[in-house]
């Protein structure tokens, strides 16, 4: 059984190490929900909910650094958010009525072909990137913050997962689209926090949510400061490489699960 101070050990150091991944790569935090659920055995609406509190927090703080040091593009972030919000409320209310098997499965086949993209375009890396001109259509731009945020706010993956080696494979610079982001995460997070919570049934919330803060808020200050010291070569490659592989272990665990 899990004392209360191991619980909150082991929150705090999981949002601690998730924190600085996701501030250098953007990635990571679908893996808060797995240790919630598998390691703490903890229900999964009390998983999600600790979980988009983390991606709020990290997203703010993370998006504000990256605004910073100037790897932003607010118009795109803009468009991705207006299509977000509607589209987190929905994957919160259709949570109960979409299997899990499917959504999930759906999500790891997406970001696993987004990663391999990745990988395969790396000797090619230019000076200049070629944006794809679907980036220059407005609406275009708004569904995919839509269907990204349906995806996220229904599976617990957070929104860097999906979205950044989706803007990176449609010719967004790697700062930018980690910066971008997490600023998204942000909007995908606030009706997830709302909707989870209403249905989360916490015990020591309070010390769940302090642990959870200060582990999210030091490992994210962390990833960001060292995020500007990693090669964009070497940083393009580690996304990738996450990706690949942590959506792989994902299809793995799905497929064994049912």
């Amino acid at each position: 059984m899990i004392t209360p101070i191991l619980l909150f050990s082991i929150v705090i150091i999981s949002n601690l190490i998730i924190g600085v991944l996701l501030g250098m790569s953007g990635i990571s935090g679908f893996l808060l929900p797995l240790i919630y659920v598998g390691l703490l055995n903890m229900p999964v609406h009390d998983s999600l909910a600790l979980s988009f509190l983390s991606f709020a927090v990290s997203g703010i703080i993370g998006a504000f650094s990256y605004w910073k040091s100037k790897n932003m593009d607010i118009k795109l972030a803009i468009l991705l958010s207006i299509g977000s919000l509607p589209g987190a409320f929905l994957g919160v209310q259709i949570n109960v009525l979409i299997p899990d098997f499917m959504a999930k499965l759906l999500l790891y086949l997406f970001v696993l072909l987004a990663g391999l993209s990745i990988l395969l375009k790396k000797n090619n890396e230019t000076n200049k990137i070629n944006r794809s001109v679907l980036l220059n259509h407005s609406f275009m731009v708004i569904l995919l913050g839509f269907i990204t945020a349906v995806i996220c706010a229904l599976t617990g993956a957070g929104g860097p997962i999906l979205l950044v080696p989706l803007l990176v494979s449609l010719g967004v610079h790697i700062r930018t689209a980690v910066g971008v982001s997490l600023l998204n995460s942000v909007i995908i997070a606030l009706p997830s926090i709302y909707g989870y919570f209403a249905h989360a049934s916490l015990k020591n919330t309070s010390m769940l949510i302090i642990a959870s803060l200060l582990g999210t808020i030091i490992g994210i200050i962390t990833g960001t400061r060292l995020a500007n010291k990693v090669p964009i070569n070497q940083l393009k490659m580690m996304i990738a490489i996450i990706t690949i592989l942590s959506s792989a272990y994902m299809l793995v665990m799905l497929t064994v699960g049912s």
